[in-house]
């Protein structure tokens, strides 16, 4: 049997938030992205060159922690995501974790939001086993997969939301 985590992207009610006024209580400043290639958290691809975008502050940590009635002390931070500027029709249901394709680190958190450890993830065909070893640990109620180079959050992994295949 094999087990298939599922990426939470930013949740829809949450979007429509950071799209007003974000995490750090600034307004939202969609500009046009020339480039493309930004990681989005609302659906969990890439942007498009031309497409309309915005760099938010985000507190995942935060905004989980209060769903659950915790609080997360000092581990809660805010840091910066790209989200559509516009509603968008989220992740594929069927994909596979995104943004895997560069050194990751996955990082455990209690269910009283406090930050059990981490592990680095050199490896795409990596992530399995390090969210299996993740939730091995019956303390883990979420992990962030984060970026190295800058620390930002890309998605969580909660805890029940695997799905389990043979």
């Amino acid at each position: 049997m094999t087990t298939t985590y599922t990426a939470q992207p930013i949740a829809a009610r949450v979007l429509k938030e950071l799209r007003t006024t974000d995490d750090a209580g600034r307004p939202a400043a969609p500009f046009t992205d020339t480039e493309g290639g930004a990681p989005l958290r609302c659906c969990l691809g890439r942007s498009e060159p031309g497409e309309r975008i915005a760099l938010v502050s985000y507190a995942p940590l935060r905004r989980w922690a209060a769903e659950q009635g915790v609080d997360p002390g000092a581990y809660d931070e805010v840091g910066p995501v790209f989200i559509h500027a516009d509603d968008c029709p989220g992740p594929d249901a069927d994909a596979a974790l995104p943004f895997t394709n560069a050194h990751r680190t996955v990082r455990r958190y209690s269910a009283e939001g406090h930050i059990l450890g981490g592990r680095l993830v050199e490896e795409p065909g990596d992530f399995d086993v390090a969210l299996t070893e993740a939730f091995d640990d019956p303390a883990v109620a979420l992990v962030h997969v984060r970026a190295v180079e800058y620390g930002c959050f890309l998605y969580e992994v909660r805890r029940g939301r695997e799905l389990r295949r043979d």
